[in-house]
């Protein structure tokens, strides 16, 4: 089935969503793991910076972002581990998922309007984007509302 899932994650409640996902297909078979993958953004990492008290202050709002899809992890008792990355998340979640080779990546969405997702975009968007017409990603994806 699936052995390596990549859950990329921003935080948000759709994150969570995409988590319960990750959860449930991941119980299908006792040697999968997740990879929780969060992307900082370059174009947010100085917003960031000047939100925070250095380095430290960062990484711990980061985990502050993280915690509660950890929290679902645990809980399922579904094996899982953190990978942080930078750059802009849709094609540096597509280049790790390759690199990685994973067997599938989980993304939530946005929720975005036509209209919002036409002008503003999502990350979930762009990958599917990518796989659909590069045809960069070598995994299914899956988007989760």
């Amino acid at each position: 089935m699936y052995r390596h899932i990549l859950l990329a994650v921003d935080g948000s409640e759709h994150s969570v969503r995409a988590a319960e996902e990750a959860i449930k297909i991941a119980r299908l078979s006792p040697d999968s793991q997740v990879e929780v993958v969060y992307v900082a953004d370059f174009g947010k990492i100085k917003d960031d910076v000047l939100h925070t008290e250095g380095t430290a202050g960062l990484e711990v709002a980061r985990r502050k972002r993280l915690a509660p899809v950890e929290e679902k992890l645990e809980a399922a008792d579904v094996s899982y581990y953190v990978t942080i990355l930078r750059g802009e998340p849709g094609p540096t979640i597509v280049d790790h998922a390759n690199q990685q080779h994973v067997d599938l990546t989980i993304i939530g969405s946005r929720g975005l309007n036509g209209l919002q997702e036409m002008v503003l975009g999502s990350v979930s968007h762009k990958i599917a984007k990518i796989a659909k017409i590069a045809k960069r990603v070598k995994c299914p994806v899956l988007i989760v509302k």
